[in-house]
């Protein structure tokens, strides 16, 4: 359990920057929130008051100080189909299922899963994140939807992000951005997309309310499933991002509290009308380069989006998109790893691989959830054939011909159990066979399988054969699931 003395520096550590650059995360979160709640096909206060409550409540429960958590593509999509057919209520009955099931992943400590993430699939994570994030400004740029000042906009707004933090960095320029760019269109009357062009700001407060629909079985299997694949997802963008964040600030954090932060607040914000939401990267790194580290810079963040669209929401619609659009791309800029594109001839070519296959299926699915299990496998796969690699078996004779026997080296296990197979001569059969694994580990029921068809072969030639050198973690295993040393062994064995 964190203790109170810095549970409390996590809120008041930080002040005056957590506040401006929660500032510069709330207005960054209305496009986008508003752009999620359109994939989803539900109104735009669905979305904008979820990123609110998750915003605020994942301040209060979550894992890590300084990570934004909102409203997200990466859950909207999986909603899709269930509001298409059921409806809203729906949506909102599988937010609080999931974050239900968000909690019972905490609880669980499932949180350790992330260190099966190698590094190259979390640079293909972050490479693609960083693809998803422009190409997601793509249409704000379109000739036909956008008048040629627009491009004049972003490219003065982009040269204020980059070169105002030479003047001074006390007020984030990303900030800076926004109130300049928005002072010259309102000035100047020019006639731009705007934020309220994105949809109707909503002018109330939410309110708590409970999801119009059966409770029974029948509603259990409707939303079961989108809640599940909403609780993975959202997860693992959540502890993803999480690590990234850990790196750029170069502090650690609870990935088991960030789970049960996550579903705590993902269950409330179903409750009060809004969608499922996860970790933001692109949001979270706006908030770490503008300074903000604590948890006070999220529950900022979601208190002044919800001042902004209720009470300043005339205001904040007419902030030109040119400037929300400049803060993304820097943000992509930011985001993309440039060293791994120098780093594919460097790096060893399964790293290699497995990267550009992450990258590949994140952008080619939309779904980060299929390209990381891609990235998770081949570095599975990948890893089993090096280690498999560095098995080998020597073997020596006594001076009398009678005595063979076989040195084990290495992991023995599903891919090197061929190999081991291979390295003994069954024909010779002397009158005695000692396999020395005490340099081996034995890992799997196939390794297990193997070493009972060698112990069998050579008693069915009449060698004595001895087993020598187990370390406790191989005898644990062989003694459970080995049969060479019980009745009818051989007929088992080649019945399975």
């Amino acid at each position: 359990m964190i203790s109170y003395a810095t549970y409390k520096n996590q809120w008041l550590g930080n002040i005056r920057a957590d506040l401006l650059s929660g500032l510069v995360v709330a207005l960054a979160l209305i496009p986008e929130a508003i752009a999620f709640s359109i994939i989803a096909g539900v109104d735009p206060k669905v979305g904008l008051y979820a990123s609110f409550s998750i915003a605020v409540i994942i301040s209060i429960t979550g894992g890590r100080p300084g990570m934004i958590s909102a409203a997200t593509a990466a859950t909207a999509v999986l909603m899709v189909t269930l509001v298409k057919d059921y409806g809203l209520q729906y949506l909102l009955a599988a937010t609080v299922l999931a974050g239900l099931l968000q909690i019972g992943a905490g609880l669980l400590k499932l949180g350790y899963v992330m260190r099966f993430v190698s590094r190259s699939v979390m640079t293909g994570f972050v490479n693609a994140l960083a693809i998803l994030i422009f190409m997601a400004q793509l249409p704000e740029l379109d000739p036909s939807r956008v008048p040629m000042l627009t491009y004049a906009l972003v490219a003065a707004g982009l040269a204020i992000i980059y070169l105002f933090p030479r003047l001074t960095k006390v007020v984030p320029s990303p900030l800076v951005t926004i109130i300049v760019l928005t002072a010259l269109t309102l000035l100047f009357g020019w006639e731009v997309r705007t934020v309220g062009d994105m949809g109707e700001l909503p002018d109330t407060l939410p309110v708590f309310l409970l999801p119009d629909i059966p409770l029974n079985l029948e509603t259990l299997k409707i939303i079961f499933p989108y809640s599940i694949a909403v609780a993975v997802v959202g997860l693992l963008e959540s502890l993803m991002t999480q690590q990234i964040v850990d790196d750029l600030t170069d502090t650690a954090s609870d990935r088991n509290q960030e789970c049960i932060g996550q579903g705590i607040a993902n269950t409330a914000t179903g409750f009060i009308g809004g969608m499922a939401g996860c970790a933001m990267i692109g949001q979270s790194i706006i908030n770490v380069k503008s300074g903000g580290r604590g948890r006070l810079s999220a529950f900022a963040a979601g208190v002044f989006l919800l001042f902004m669209v209720v009470v300043l929401g005339d205001l904040v619609g007419q902030i030109p998109m040119a400037a929300l659009v400049s803060i993304m791309i820097m943000v992509s800029i930011g985001t993309f790893s440039w060293s791994s594109i120098k780093n594919i001839r460097e790096h060893p070519r399964s790293s290699s691989i497995v990267m550009l296959a992450t990258v590949f299926f994140v952008v080619y699915t939309h779904n980060l959830a299929i390209g990381v299990l891609v990235g998770v496998l081949l570095s599975g796969i990948f890893f089993a054939w090096k280690i498999s690699q560095i098995f080998r078996v020597r073997t020596t004779i006594s001076q009398d011909g009678r005595h063979r026997t076989y040195i084990v080296e290495g992991q023995l296990f599903f891919a090197s159990a061929e190999d081991f197979m291979k390295a003994f001569d069954f024909k010779e059969a002397p009158d005695r066979v000692t396999i020395d694994v005490s340099r081996a580990h034995i890992w799997d029921i196939s390794s297990v399988a193997a070493l009972d068809m060698a112990v069998l072969k050579f008693r069915r030639e009449g060698a004595e054969v001895d087993i020598l050198g187990m370390n406790e973690a191989s005898e644990t295993i062989v003694d459970r699931l080995a049969i060479h040393d019980k009745p009818g062994a051989m007929e088992k064995l080649l019945g399975h």
